[in-house]
């Protein structure tokens, strides 16, 4: 039995069953959905973006952060990067763990890293969609769940002011990208559990899963925690009587685990350095004019992502999911029938609550510049994404009870055409970008190699020409004021110093 399941039937839809429209003279429901060779050349649009943006990042290379990483793990080991995370930067374990693993396996870790996450987010949401159209006992053409969940990772990951931060940094994209899609993917064993024993598991990965969001991302750990709040209040009248005890059950049980990793976080000594460092403490988030701050660069925030059109591919896929979905008998019922513009709202509120939070807790540390950070609006953006899907879907469900056939017939293919213009939008920039990777790629081997050969031979020291990308930090910035992270390219490069170089690599 599916979680607290209950066999009850589920109320027919206007339109959708006898009587209405779809009848054949036999009395046999045919329906009316596209052929799957349309829902799957519209899911190939997405795909073959998400699959060029993978390709690119064979051209990526290290930089930022990265370069204090790299040292670390080759030296000791990825047991020494949690524990300097730990003890030293920032206390997030599990967000060292995640450094470890891509930086055991130095360029090679990078180049990999955004193919292995484009193909991770896709999974997730895909695997979501499915599952809540089984829980909602709705079954759809071929090719729809997975044209709905390739358009919203395509929009997700290069929709974003900085493709580059969001998806090919691979120090930004685990704690600010990757990170609300682990914690997303702790909803699928939810959704699936069909046994107690699937119950038990879905609840074991609740806690593991929020202990690990707890120290691998504070702001996706707000996220969450607003999230499973919120099913804490409304979810009775989302789910049968049947169902709610374990819904409960699970909220609180994902709830705990967050606040457990978030404590095992804030009371490190690397977070206590961090917080001093950036004078981050409670008194600074919470004071007035923090607050006051933080809600003008939301609101700039806001501004910046209801103003990037391609947006509106995500709400176009759920709109097609809308129309095309059908009733099906089979399963247990487990979703209440409600009303979409309450369930909109609430998950409007989720979103703008948290993402605000998340900006009160990011101010002291970025100032203004948070308004410019995109990176870390990844936390809230999948929220995002995942509302425009729904409320996408609730429309067309709309449309379909609503409107005569020639209408619904008319609003399919505007969503159609507008996934297909929202994806063909996002590839100019990735494009443009995928140049510029290209190019320091080409810079970076270069350098690269006369780097490590200026240290077979001995020498002390040799120079370095930065070659940035996308806004990413490189040594001798500013004119040469600013010698971070020159330290630690030496360090990579077995060199007693790094010297400031204008030549082109």
């Amino acid at each position: 039995m599916a979680i607290g399941a209950s066999h009850t039937t589920a109320p027919r839809e206007p339109g959708d069953s006898s009587g209405q429209q779809g009848r054949s003279g036999g009395g046999r429901w045919r329906r009316p959905a596209p052929p799957t060779a349309v829902a799957l050349f519209l899911a190939a649009l997405p795909l073959a973006l998400l699959a060029a943006a993978a390709a690119l990042g064979r051209h990526v290379r290290p930089s930022a952060d990265e370069w204090c990483f790299l040292p670390v793990v080759r030296d000791q080991g990825i047991g020494a990067i949690i524990g300097k995370f730990y003890v030293t930067d920032n206390g997030r374990v599990g967000n060292g763990l995640l450094v470890g693993l891509y930086a055991r396996f130095p360029v090679a870790g990078h180049q990999w890293y955004a193919a292995l996450s484009a193909l991770l987010v896709l999974a997730v949401l895909w695997a979501l969609v499915a599952l809540v159209l089984r829980r909602a006992r709705q079954s759809s053409p071929p090719g729809l769940p997975l044209l709905v969940a390739a358009t919203a990772t395509a929009v997700f990951l290069l929709a974003t002011p900085n493709t580059y931060k969001t998806l090919y940094w691979p120090a930004g994209s685990v704690s600010h990208t990757l990170a609300p899609v682990l914690a997303c993917s702790a909803v699928l064993p939810a959704l699936a559990a069909g046994t107690r024993r699937g119950r038990a598991g879905a609840l074991a990965a609740a806690a593991a899963a929020g202990a690990f969001t707890g120290t691998l991302s504070e702001e996706t750990s707000v996220v969450a925690l607003v999230v499973l709040g919120g099913l804490l209040l409304s979810g009775r009248r989302l789910v049968t009587d049947r169902a709610w005890p374990f819904l409960r059950t699970w909220a609180l049980t994902g709830a705990a685990g967050v606040a457990v990793g978030t404590a095992v976080l804030v009371t490190s000594p690397g977070s206590r350095h961090r917080r001093e460092r950036f004078g981050a403490g409670p008194a600074s988030v919470l004071a007035p004019d923090s607050l006051a701050a933080a809600a003008r660069g939301f609101a700039g925030i806001a501004e910046t992502v209801l103003t990037t059109w391609q947006y509106g591919g995500v709400l176009a896929a759920g709109i097609l999911l809308g129309l095309l979905v059908r009733p099906h008998r089979a399963g247990p019922a487990v979703l209440r029938p409600c009303r979409p513009l309450p369930l909109a709202c609430a998950g409007l509120l989720a979103v703008l609550v948290s993402g605000y939070l998340c900006t009160v807790i990011t101010y002291p540390v970025f100032g203004p510049r948070v308004v410019t950070a995109a990176r870390t609006w990844n936390d809230y953006l999948l929220l995002y994404v995942l509302l425009l899907a729904g409320l996408g879907a609730l429309l067309g469900r709309a449309l379909r009870r609503r409107a005569a056939r020639r209408w619904t017939a008319v609003a399919a293919a505007t969503a159609a055409a507008l996934c297909t213009v929202s994806v063909v939008g996002l590839a100019p920039p990735l494009q443009r970008l995928g140049q510029e990777m290209r190019l320091r790629a080409g810079q970076w081997d270069r350098q690269d190699a006369s780097l490590r050969a200026a240290a077979a031979r001995g020498a002390e020291a040799a120079p370095y020409t930065p070659t940035p990308v996308a806004g990413m930090l490189e040594p001798f910035r500013d004119g040469g004021r600013r010698a971070w992270p020159a330290r630690c390219v030496a360090e990579y490069y077995r060199l007693d110093a790094v010297t400031r170089s204008t030549r082109v690599p």
